[in-house]
């Protein structure tokens, strides 16, 4: 167990199976979500947030019902409890995707919660429905914890970064499709219509979701295209120029692929204080996509704690 004031170390290569295996159980719980909750704009209804023990879907309704589901990573366990009093604890061991997903709905049916969702994952190149998904069964619970901690620590300084903005912006929320920890600030205008093309994802959805002009920060614990740990920032649409802006910390870079820019999260860790380094990136990022687009930051930016 890491101590809560450190930074924990998080190499992709020592944990990329037990990352692709939990990114797949989360979409199992994610889309339970998404089946119970009314929709909100940009899908703000399907995320899981974080809590002093993991992550949670916080209270989803079921008829006059409610329950909830976790993970918790100090336990390593998932807890379904019931507003009625109810609970069922299901151990985070190795185990294939498919016995999660048998067992996370069988588990609901028996309270009296039967849920039905679509097996397919989102967001993932060739993938596998997760109830014949066999491949995937690593779970080190150490590596799943230490995620945890560095959401947590990401959490903090995005939590302040979001308190300059009083224009519409989202909480700081997970997406289990893309598997991040993310905010996003909205100037109020229109955004032209996104390409669409995510993996097994309706274009309709991506759409909706980029319906509005944004700048968006968060962390990413890596995968195929970028194998490390990173923070990022983009913009919808990109203004011209953004990709050449200048922005900081040092460490920082622009990645032409990925249409965003990175920095990565060992820079962050190693840093005399990881919290500035990490606020200074999602400021100087935003005001290079703010002032380039053009947004009205008088009206849209603001002191925290101020009116």
């Amino acid at each position: 167990m890491h101590m809560m004031d450190e930074w924990p170390a998080l190499p992709y290569s020592q944990w990329q199976d037990t990352l692709a295996t939990l990114h797949l159980w989360t979409q199992v719980v994610g889309k339970v979500k998404l089946g119970l909750m009314p929709w909100t704009n940009h899908s703000w209804h399907v995320t899981l947030f974080l809590t002093a023990r993991g992550l949670s879907t916080l209270p989803l309704p079921y008829g006059v019902r409610s329950f909830q589901i976790d993970f918790d990573f100090i336990e390593h366990a998932l807890r379904i409890e019931t507003a009625d009093g109810a609970t069922r604890l299901l151990p985070l061991r190795p185990q294939p995707v498919a016995h999660f997903y048998r067992d996370v709905l069988f588990t609901l049916d028996e309270l009296g919660l039967p849920v039905k969702i679509r097996p397919m994952p989102n967001e993932i190149p060739d993938a596998i429905p997760c109830d014949q998904d066999h491949v995937h069964s690593a779970y080190d619970g150490d590596y799943a914890n230490r995620c945890w901690q560095a959401m947590l620590h990401a959490q903090r300084v995005f939590g302040r970064f979001r308190a300059g903005f009083r224009g519409k912006c989202s909480p700081v929320h997970f997406f289990w499709g893309s598997f991040d920890l993310a905010v996003t600030r909205f100037s109020g205008r229109r955004a032209p219509p996104h390409p669409g093309g995510v993996p097994h994802l309706p274009d309709w959805v991506a759409r909706e979701a980029y319906s509005q002009e944004v700048s968006s920060c968060g962390f990413w614990p890596g995968g195929p295209a970028l194998p490390e740990p990173v923070f990022y920032s983009y913009a919808y649409p990109e203004p011209a120029g953004f990709a050449d802006a200048a922005i900081a910390p040092a460490a920082a870079y622009f990645h032409p692929q990925l249409r965003e820019f990175v920095l990565p999260y060992e820079a962050v860790r190693e840093a005399p204080s990881p919290d500035d380094m990490l606020m200074e990136f999602c400021q100087s990022t935003y005001e290079a996509a703010a002032n380039l687009a053009k947004w009205n930051r008088t009206e849209l930016e603001t002191v925290p704690g101020g009116a």
